[in-house]
């Protein structure tokens, strides 16, 4: 482990080590997550909205879960322990709620608009709360 990642442990003990990465995964990291809300949106949009076997949905969930996928392995480039943090589980979380509510086993819109809910709490919450390890 790097000095600084030492730094940064010491300094917040309850936060996941936080790791470099290239300059370059930045704009991954930024092109990934515009794509991943547009496509989150518009199956929110449609799911919800459109109840029917639409194709816009699944399109959309395509787009948002390529994406989400491709984000959250830039993130876990730079934040190795990201399951164990809260914005990992949380995640995690999501994926259940919207395959619960897809498979009927959950009401569709409250788990799909819990799942965005938690989504936009989690996204803007401080780093602190972001990448505070839950074990």
């Amino acid at each position: 482990m790097d000095t600084t990642a030492k730094k940064r442990r010491n300094k917040h003990d309850k936060l996941g080590i936080i790791a470099d990465r290239p300059y370059w995964m930045v704009y991954v990291s930024l092109a990934s997550r515009a794509v991943h809300q547009i496509g989150a949106a518009v199956f929110l949009a449609t799911y919800i909205l459109s109840p029917d076997n639409t194709h816009a949905w699944k399109v959309s969930l395509l787009v948002a879960a390529i994406s989400g996928f491709l984000l959250l392995g830039v993130e876990a480039i730079r934040h190795r322990q990201f399951l164990r943090e809260v914005f990992g589980l949380t995640t995690i979380f999501k994926l259940v709620l919207v395959g619960f509510a897809h498979h009927g086993w959950l009401p569709a819109i409250p788990s799909v608009s819990v799942a965005f809910l938690i989504a936009s709490l989690v996204s803007h919450a401080p780093k602190a709360v972001r990448h505070r390890l839950m074990f």
